[in-house]
């Protein structure tokens, strides 16, 4: 069995090309992908797999129904919860080994219960002049950071 350095959660995803997008970027690092529905696509979507080109077949991900499910399936963890609303930045925080990287969907991000522990919520720095960051460039900015924290050191999902 498969056990991830991290998780990445997309909760209600929408775009199919996103979400093919940080499938990529989880393979590339060797984290699994968690998809919270409901989704703003099919999972046999064919711009999803498109997006993820032929590496979406070496990703490590599921689909849970609600956030309930999830977290019956990752008790133990305390997730961090990137928006643009949160106040402390991604890099001021030690990422560790089972940490779980929640991002919300493209049109509305998180909901503000998830968002209530700000000391669990992070934000990605921008001017003032950018509404917000693609969902798949966060992502990629979130992992790396953790992977750079890590030592750079790849885990193979075999």
């Amino acid at each position: 069995m498969y056990d991830p350095w991290l998780h990445v959660v997309l909760y209600q995803p929408e775009i199919p090309h996103n979400t093919g997008s940080v499938g990529r970027t989880c393979v590339a690092v060797g984290v699994k992908l968690w998809l919270v529905r409901p989704l703003g696509f099919r999972i046999d979507d064919y711009y999803l797999r498109r997006s993820g080109l032929d590496y979406w077949e070496h990703l490590v991900w599921e689909v849970v129904d609600d956030w309930q499910q999830l977290t019956e399936r990752l008790p133990q963890v305390q997730p961090w919860y990137f928006s643009k609303k949160a106040t402390r930045t991604y890099s001021e925080v030690t990422y560790h080994a089972g940490d779980v990287l929640v991002f919300g969907c493209e049109s509305q991000g998180l909901p503000d219960w998830m968002l209530a522990d700000e000391a669990r919520a992070l934000r990605i720095p921008t001017r003032p002049e950018a509404r917000s960051l693609n969902l798949s460039n966060s992502v990629a900015i979130a992992v790396y950071e953790a992977f750079r924290q890590r030592g750079c050191q790849p885990t193979s999902l075999d």
